[in-house]
């Protein structure tokens, strides 16, 4: 059995799961909606508060897919009621990132600004001006707009300067050695 696929996904209050014929399961909560279109073979109900998730046999297609989908409810589920986000930090001189908007400018030493524009379910702040936070309610989409400011400027392994997750840690090299 799928140690993650069979832990029951607990719906607080305030949310609804609805499931259709072609298995499409939409959330709704608090902070918006969000719909997944789960696989033929996977089956999803909901008894007594909680969303169960379940497969036709022990195929090794069947378990991955039962792990899957499981995951991606359960992220729906927290995405509507608490949402997500990521946390980044610019290292270097004359780093800086400025929000208006909808729309996030950075300074990281080309010779032009890189702007973003954020999608209707996205936010940004920038509480400092080497600090950036990307605000969602859909996973996925978060991490992927995070990793794409990232990888405007790398951080680099020699002098730390780049763009890098709160929680990253970068392996420092030493420099050449001079004789």
């Amino acid at each position: 059995m799928s140690r993650i696929g069979k832990l029951p996904i607990p719906v607080p209050a305030g949310v609804t799961v609805t499931v259709d014929e072609d298995n499409l399961v939409t959330v709704k909560g608090p902070k918006g909606t969000l719909s997944q279109k789960v696989n033929k073979d996977i089956k999803v109900s909901q008894e007594n508060g909680e969303i169960i998730v379940s497969r036709p046999s022990d195929s090794k297609p069947h378990k991955s897919m039962h792990g899957l989908y499981r995951a991606l409810i359960h992220n729906m589920v927290v995405g509507v009621t608490k949402g997500f986000e990521k946390v980044l930090v610019m290292e270097g001189v004359g780093y800086r990132a400025q929000v208006a908007g909808k729309q996030l400018t950075l300074n990281v030493g080309y010779s032009h600004p890189v702007t973003f524009d954020a999608p209707e379910t996205i936010s940004f702040e920038a509480p400092a001006p080497t600090r950036i936070v990307v605000k969602g309610i859909d996973r996925q989409q978060v991490g992927a707009i995070a990793a794409d400011i990232r990888a405007v400027r790398k951080p680099e392994p020699y002098l730390g300067k780049g763009i890098r997750y709160e929680d990253e840690h970068i392996r420092r090299k030493e420099g050449k050695t001079g004789k």
